[in-house]
């Protein structure tokens, strides 16, 4: 029987995923997001053409593949229709390449309510929310009081609807929030609540299925699966830099229960770095850069969530967090993306360790944001040139392979893949 591969993001989100599983989806039969929503921006350049998915399968745009949004998911209708309807005009035949998982929970309209009073009730601790509903779905999730889209068939949805929208609410006024006034992407409540509903009554025409039962038969029919993770391993609920984190399991083992499989299915693992760190929100960043040179690599590098629009913060790689993700994750190949971005340095510095109260580590510490931790780095000189894909792994600057052979000597696993640019082409696949 054929195993599910994994694709994760292996520091804070935004390596570069999107590129990837698009990339890749041409060796796969199925492509299945097994955790996330809206939260994530997957940015795929085709054909000088860019594109951003949010909840669908970064497959979705080869012909003959099945893509699955899984149980682990959770769903906005609202911002479900808007995407589909963008690749409709694309021509893209979403109806008939997306499965849609019975289990996977809805975000309701108070839940984005709930995200913002939240958000807004932390102060000056903000988590940086994408206030996209995201925390307060999975919180339902786990009270075991939210509604999934297997619910949206039956007779009693409505009624069950109408009462955890008035148990959000009445959250939302213990807060002192008067929700008559607050608007959710720019539109009043009811008229947002009015196109939600429109948005669940378009999705009945996706066929759902049940994820773990439709995985196993397509695994027993011979099918390759690769599974698309959201955010990063550094975002994971459990494992990340916790409380500024993401609320799901972003991390190789969020397969297992996101897609419904058993371990010994999960096959290779793919992990994707940045040849450098960045983070969207707050929380500790280690290598964060707040001088020039941070701001040269935010610039170069489009450093702007696909999201929110936000500047993402921007610094140096960090190996020490990298490794610990390699380890969580079983990671057999690593991918290293937007090397380009840095061709005009002179020098790249790398974290190898980290100084804790004068004190050596080389694993991350429980408390990643103690005001003495700072990092140790090693420097290496810049390529100072191109990087083409063209002529593949051989014609790259004999610098810049060092400065790679370093970084799998350090983690201990190899480079399948360096993409070179943000087009499907610019990949280079190292033999």
């Amino acid at each position: 029987m054929k195993k599910v591969d994994v694709l994760l993001g292996l520091q804070w989100g935004d390596e570069g995923k999107g590129k990837i599983v698009d990339y890749l989806s041409s060796g796969y039969d199925v492509i299945a997001r097994f955790q996330g929503g809206a939260n994530a921006g997957h940015t795929l350049k085709i054909n000088g053409v860019t594109h951003v998915l949010h909840l669908i399968p970064s497959g979705i745009f080869h012909e003959n593949k099945i893509n699955i949004i899984g149980n682990g998911v959770v769903i906005d209708p609202y911002i479900f229709k808007n995407e589909c309807q963008g690749l409709f005009a694309l021509n893209v035949d979403v109806k008939q390449r997306l499965k849609i998982a019975l289990k996977a929970h809805l975000i309701l309209p108070t839940h984005r309510i709930l995200d913002a009073v939240y958000e807004m009730s932390k102060g000056n601790s903000k988590i940086g929310s994408t206030l996209k509903g995201i925390g307060p779905t999975y919180t339902d999730k786990v009270a075991r009081l939210g509604l999934r889209v297997g619910d949206t068939l039956r007779s009693d949805f409505r009624e069950k609807y109408n009462h955890l929208k008035q148990l959000h609410l009445n959250i939302a006024k213990s807060y002192g929030c008067n929700v008559d006034t607050m608007t959710i992407d720019k539109k009043s409540f009811d008229e947002y609540e009015t196109e939600w509903f429109d948005a669940v009554n378009f999705m009945q025409d996706f066929e759902p299925v049940e994820c773990e039962n439709y995985i196993d038969k397509l695994l027993k029919e011979g099918k390759s699966i690769l599974a698309e993770g959201a955010q990063g391993t550094m975002l994971d609920v459990d494992y990340g830099t916790y409380p500024f984190v993401t609320s799901s399991n972003t991390m190789t083992a969020g397969v297992c229960t996101g897609l419904g499989i058993a371990p010994q299915k999960v096959g290779r693992v793919y992990g994707i770095s940045k040849a450098y760190c960045t983070r969207v929100g707050t929380g500790p960043f280690p290598t964060e850069l707040f001088d020039n040179t941070g701001e040269i690599l935010r610039r170069n590098g489009n450093e702007f969530g696909a999201t929110t629009g936000r500047p993402r913060r921007c610094g140096w790689l960090d190996l020490v967090q990298l490794k610990y993700s390699v380890m969580i994750n079983g990671v057999t190949d690593l991918i290293i993306t937007k090397s380009d971005v840095m061709n005009d340095f002179k020098t790249i510095n790398v974290c190898t360790e980290y100084s804790v109260n004068g004190t050596t580590k080389t694993c991350i510490p429980f408390e990643l944001d103690d005001e003495s931790l700072s990092p140790i780095y090693t420097s290496f000189e810049g390529w100072m040139s191109p990087l083409s894909y063209q002529n593949g792994y051989e014609g790259l600057p004999a610098v810049f392979k060092s400065y790679l052979d370093f970084v799998q000597d350090f983690l201990g696993t190899k480079i399948l893949i360096i993409s070179t640019g943000s087009g499907r082409e610019e990949t280079i696949v190292v033999e």
